[in-house]
């Protein structure tokens, strides 16, 4: 038993009789208590069913909701129709059932129907409760001839008996599963019956031995983490370290470990059940009970069901494990100790109990959090590289020529107009603060940056693939495979309704078939809509985009007219700045309406498995949030400013908007503002205040609702028990958003880190905050989900695999074709007289002649500067208009393109090979652990080896005895009645022996 459980034990025995008195209707279900529901049901249905219609009379079949992966989200109106009552101490003793020994391992809940559940009441006082029956029998004014309103109430009822009915079906096949069952339906929690599971001994032994659950044995063995010199350096970190791990159990380096092995009921001996109760802990017990839930079926009505289709049929609202204790309990568990140690910002330093978090939550939830903590750790190098790349930028910003020939008043340059009409001249030194600006994201250090960046991806998936074999030899994962086949071939609720409703038409077609299954002409209707339902979203995507890029021109256009000269002069930044916060607000808008368009696309599709549906699921998820997300990043680092054409043949979009260029000083800037502030606005409004705020919404809203819900006045003398409080948890979703958070954020990082060095750091910061965020979540505001067991993180690992190599690829353009990088070492190396920077800016910018522009182009105002503008310059390379081939493009573009792709190449493929280097030096499985793994299997078979040693020698010693018994009866002579009898006798204790064998 748990070291809290005598405390629970004496409190539940305490509080036993005092319920017995209140007249509660908790009872246990027995097999003659069972017996004598399922009669009386058989008579309520035959009644009810009597006056149904004919076509009501078959099969029913109810529509099936999403179920999540782990939890299952139920509507909120039984929820909401409940009083949230507030936490009492008392609901410790809801841990355990009312004879205070047996825990409770899991808790089903459905819908009863009380007095007053379904109309208010008109006063909470007055009244006993056999007057309150008899009004409620009673017509109320006004429905007493309505026939319609009557129907619906025989419906209604007709619906829940026929739930009550597979609900005893379900509770009997449980009972007969050797699982112990309690209802108890007088408590705080009105309207709702709660359903207390426990799973006794054998019933642990015998599906700990069909799940193969490996349980540590006896026999324990010296670990070896390397020879002493590095075992010494372990040590030394670890000291260095030590304020930096959390105060649990698990947090000290152990130097041996129990041999594990896949429990079996003939070999108990090996492992130590010296206390049963707690050799399965809570998180194991739930597992075991939810694997026998869902294999449990209701055969009824021709057709299966399972805890998962009864959920998503409404027979039960809710299905859960309980937490172990209260977060604030006086008592120690394992749930406050991850409150204190874990879910605290006050903690934020130190590492995460990650062998506490897969003991409470199981090895799926684990390797998550493991996974975010390994991602944490490797973003301080990132951030540190990135702040001194920054730095750098800000140190030589007074030695970049480019950029101070810019701001330099003396050098005349006269700049072409930025629009049609309202647009007039303007000089280049305007744009001197945008110039500085770029230089500090835009210098050699980040090429450099590109490169380590690229690197950096590369070691922290190898340091993540060993970090992961290490929790898997830990966690005893390393024979995985054989429970995830079997957990993939477990039918989903929804498959299981589809081939039902296609074997019911064979059948009335009087078609007899083997077992029926969905093939792909079922799910080819499904795949179409998908295929355009993506397709379209993407569209939408592309057009919202250039739907901004409209807004920009035009509003540019808009204040270029201003008389205001401020306004004027902040026309370019004040577009920018309205264009990125509007991109954000539909990003965010968008991401939530994709996320339900992707789980309904997978929910027509009907996958069979959860492991199906879920890769469907983030497949889909996450190439349109990646879309969404990336698309107005991706337009402004390679298509602003490449097709707008030239002063006086400029490019219209719908033959009136002209295509807006990019700064002077390139478009790199604009891109880093634009990637900071949707990656900021992200991070700080979706991945936080919405984690932080929804659910505090919802119970705000909860709350509201309960307030106007009439409670009879018994109700609020009663004790709240544990699996009350868990109830009005919220239920738990699925790792899939907290993953794909993740993974955005993982873009942003790598994809355009060349423009925004700062990412990491930023990122970094926000982790911080996510990870006690998410713990809190998990420990305080969420149901426990079901330990679900795993090896590695899935499809994710793969996605981050994609993103790693599209980075090297993302960030080679940006350096050649966003940045002015390329084309300033070919300047340096080609044209320039003094080996210098110095007419790099006067090389970049073509001439044109005003003379030259289209009727209706030229500037309203061509005085503006004070002087008679003749020739005016733009940034393209195309020859000067007294030339012979005037405007045309000039021999220092194909320069600069051939040395901007043959950087592309060259970078791509030095990165490329460089990761793959990494990826080869460093081996997947640290040789530590491939030593233990075998040293592990060699212990084992000498384990079973000396077994099967000492089993024959007992044998033959039992034969020996035999034989001697045998001579020695004959040498004495013994009477024919005696020597069957002890012949009879030596055979029994040599079968005796042979059992405890």
């Amino acid at each position: 038993m748990d070291k809290n459980g005598t405390d629970h034990q004496k409190t539940c025995r305490d509080n036993e009789s005092s319920r017995a008195r209140r007249g509660n209707s908790v009872h246990i279900i027995s097999g003659v208590v069972l017996d004598e529901l399922q009669k009386a049901s058989m008579m309520k249905r035959n009644e009810k069913y009597s006056s149904l219609p004919i076509g009501e009379k078959g099969v029913d079949i109810i529509n099936i909701k999403a179920i999540e992966d782990i939890g299952y989200v139920q509507t909120d109106a039984m929820i909401l129709n409940s009083v949230v009552p507030e936490q009492d101490s008392s609901c410790q003793q809801g841990l355990y059932f009312q004879d205070g020994s047996r825990r409770v391992d899991y808790i089903l809940t459905y819908h009863i129907k009380k007095s007053g559940a379904f109309r208010k009441q008109p006063t909470r006082h007055g009244g006993s409760a056999s007057n309150r029956s008899t009004k409620k029998d009673q017509p109320q004014p006004g429905n007493k001839n309505d026939p319609e309103i009557g129907e619906q109430d025989h419906i209604i009822d007709y619906h829940e008996d026929d739930k009550r009915f597979r609900r005893e079906e379900f509770e009997g096949k449980l009972l007969e599963a050797g699982l112990e069952l309690e209802k108890d339906e007088d408590t705080k929690t009105y309207g709702i019956g709660f359903v207390k599971i426990h799973a006794p001994w054998h019933v642990l032994c015998r599906e700990a031995e069909f799940m193969k659950l490996k349980m540590p044995t006896k026999k324990v063995y010296e670990v070896n983490h390397g020879n002493n010199f590095v075992e010494k350096i372990n040590t030394f970190i670890y000291k260095m370290t030590e304020p930096l791990h959390p105060n649990v159990e698990e947090k000290r380096i152990s130097s041996v470990k129990h041999l594990s092995y896949p429990f079996s009921r003939e070999k108990q001996h090996l492992f130590d059940l010296s206390d049963k109760d707690s050799f399965f802990d809570s998180k194991t017990r739930s597992t075991i009970v939810y694997e026998i839930l869902k294999r449990i079926t209701c055969t009824k009505a021709k057709y299966t069901m399972g805890i998962t289709s009864l959920l998503a049929n409404g027979v039960y609202n809710a299905a859960y494990p309980l937490h172990d204790g209260d977060c604030e309990d006086e008592n120690a568990n394992d749930r406050k100790l991850l409150y204190e140690e874990w879910a605290s910002y006050s903690v934020f330093y130190k590492y995460q109990p990650i062998d506490l978090i897969r003991k409470y939550f199981g090895e799926k939830i684990g390797l998550y959090f493991a996974w975010l903590g390994v991602y944490t750790q490797m973003l301080i190098p990132a951030s540190l590289v990135g702040i001194i790349v920054f730095l750098y930028g800000c140190a030589t910003l007074d030695d970049n020529i480019p950029s101070m020939e810019m701001c330099d008043n003396r050098i005349n340059i006269t700049m072409c107009p930025l629009c049609d009409r309202t647009c007039s001249y303007w000089k280049l030194s305007t744009a001197c603060a945008t110039a500085r600006a770029s230089h500090l994201f835009d210098n050699p250090a980040t090429v450099f940056f590109s490169i380590f960046m690229a690197l950096w991806a590369a070691m922290f998936m190898e340091h993540w693939k060993r970090r992961q074999m290490r929790l898997n030899y830990k966690w005893d994962l390393t024979g995985f495979e054989e429970e995830e086949e079997a957990v993939k071939d477990h039918p989903r609720a929804e498959y299981e309704s589809r081939v039902m409703k296609k074997s019911m038409k064979k059948e009335h077609r009087k078609r007899k078939t083997e077992k029926e299954k969905l093939t792909w002409r079922d799910r080819f209707p499904a795949y179409v809509t998908n295929a355009v339902m993506i397709l379209f979203m993407i569209g939408l995507t592309f057009a919202i985009v250039f739907g901004v890029i409209l807004y920009r021109i035009s509003t540019a256009a808009a204040l270029a007219m201003s008389s205001s000269p401020s306004t004027k002069s902040n026309v370019r930044v004040t577009v920018m700045a309205t264009a990125v916060i509007i991109n954000l607000v539909v990003i965010l808008i968008l991401d939530e309406v994709y996320g339900y368009i992707a789980r309904w696309l997978t929910l027509i599709e009907v996958p069979k498995t959860d492991k199906s549906f879920e890769e469907r699921l983030i497949f889909k998820a996450f190439v349109l949030k990646f879309v969404n997300a990336f698309t107005p990043i991706m337009y402004v680092a390679f298509f602003k400013g490449r097709f707008v054409g030239r002063p006086g043949n400029y490019v219209y979009a719908f033959q009136s908007f002209r295509m807006e260029e990019c700064a002077p000083g390139g478009c790199l800037m604009e891109l880093c503002i634009q990637l900071s502030i949707i990656m900021l606005g992200k991070q700080l409004i979706q991945n936080n205040l919405f984690e932080i705020g929804i659910p505090k919404l919802k119970k705000l809203i909860r709350y509201f609702k309960s307030k106007r819900t009439s409670v009879p006045e018994e109700e609020h003398d009663k004790k709240l028990q544990r699996y009350e409080v868990d109830y009005y948890l919220e239920p738990f979703a699925g790792l899939t958003p907290e993953y794909m958070e993740m993974m955005i954020q993982f873009g942003f990082v790598t994809l355009f880190v060349a423009s925004f060095p700062l990412a990491p750091l930023f990122a970094l910061l926000n982790n911080i905050i996510e990870i006690r965020l998410d713990a809190k979540k998990f420990v305080a505001e969420l149901r426990r989900p079901v330990a679900a067991r795993a090896k590695d993180i899935g499809i994710w690992y793969n996605i981050l695999r994609v993103v790693a190599k599209l980075a090297v690829i993302i960030n080679a353009f940006v350096i050649a074709f966003t940045s002015d990088f390329i084309p300033r070492l070919v300047y340096l190396y080609m044209y320039s007289t003094d080996g210098s920077m110095h007419g790099f800016i006067n090389h970049t910018l073509s001439y044109f002649n005003v003379s030259d522009f289209k009727s209706g182009t030229e500037p309203i105002e061509p005085m503006q500067l004070g002087y008679k503008v003749e020739i005016c310059r733009f940034k393209d390379y195309r020859e000067p208009p007294w030339s012979l081939n005037g405007y045309d493009i000039s021999k220092q573009f194909w320069a600069v393109l051939a040395a901007r792709l043959a950087f592309v190449i060259v970078f791509q493929n030095l990165v490329m090979i460089m990761s793959d280097f990494v990826d080869w030096m460093i081996p997947d499985i640290p040789k530590d652990i491939s030593v233990q793994i075998h040293k592990e299997k060699v212990l084992m078979v000498e384990l079973f080896l000396k077994e099967e040693r000492g089993k024959l020698q007992m044998l033959e010693n039992l034969i020996a005895r035999g034989k001697e018994a045998k001579s020695m009866e004959n040498c004495h002579n013994h009477s024919p009645i005696n020597r069957p009898q002890s012949h009879k006798g030596s055979n029994t204790t040599l079968h005796s022996q042979n059992i405890d064998v």
